[in-house]
């Protein structure tokens, strides 16, 4: 670990990611390969929290566009965030990692409560740590919660999983001549707009120092590459 820049980090996964290219469910190889990476570097003595989100399985926004009431469409977000944190416990004890998910949400037969002290205990132990159901609250996302159990576990940083290699001034995918943003202020992410966290929790960020890396989830290697601190992504800290 000695050679890594960061000793206790909290991965961001987004629930799209988990789907792989159809964009909805769960993808047993994309798990898989993310499972294996996480192991990569909890083989090094990296501490490991993780964060996902449920967009593979339902969004609350979406939900009230159907009619449903907007902190109901919320709670039936966080559920979705325990089927993808149980599916990556799974898959994380598979590879022989030792792994506990913690729900925001009591759901005794299914998962630990959230209990700080709790968690940091765990990762001191060498276990991965999945704080499923979001802050447990509607109308804050799985940003803000990553955002949260980042600053309450003292993690070094948070590494934003995504399907694009950093933050641009433009959607890529749309604009060939979009520019990439090797580093950014937290301000600057707050006052463009920029797709990097909701602005609740880039202003937690912002508030407690702690530094986000932006990369590309589906080039291997690349979890690995953030912690040992290679410049990949997109870095965004403090001006």
């Amino acid at each position: 670990m000695s050679s890594a820049k960061y000793r206790r980090v909290i991965l961001k996964l987004s629930g799209e990611a988990l789907a792989g290219s159809k964009g909805f469910g769960i993808d047993p190889h994309i798990v898989t390969a993310i499972a294996r990476e996480v192991k990569e570097i909890t083989d090094i003595g990296i501490q490991v929290a993780i964060v996902v989100g449920a967009g593979n399985i339902w969004r609350g926004v979406i939900g009230t566009t159907m009619g449903i009431d907007r902190a109901t469409s919320d709670y039936m977000g966080m559920l979705g965030t325990v089927i993808n944190s149980l599916a990556l416990q799974d898959s994380l004890e598979k590879q022989g990692v030792d792994t506990r998910v913690q729900s925001a949400i009591e759901m005794r037969e299914v998962a630990e409560p959230y209990i700080r002290r709790r968690a940091l205990r765990h990762l001191e132990k060498g276990r991965v740590v999945i704080f499923a159901a979001g802050t447990g609250n509607p109308y804050f996302s799985t940003d803000t919660c990553a955002a949260l159990r980042a600053a309450e576990i003292e993690a070094d940083v948070i590494l934003m999983a995504k399907k694009v290699d950093g933050v641009y001034d433009a959607d890529p995918r749309q604009n060939p001549n979009a520019r990439k943003y090797k580093e950014l202020a937290y301000i600057d992410v707050l006052k463009q707009g920029l797709g990097v966290m909701d602005a609740t929790a880039t202003s937690l960020c912002m508030d407690n120092r702690i530094p986000i890396i932006v990369f590309d989830i589906t080039t291997p290697g690349n979890i690995k590459r953030a912690v040992m601190g290679e410049k990949i992504g997109t870095f965004v800290k403090g001006e």
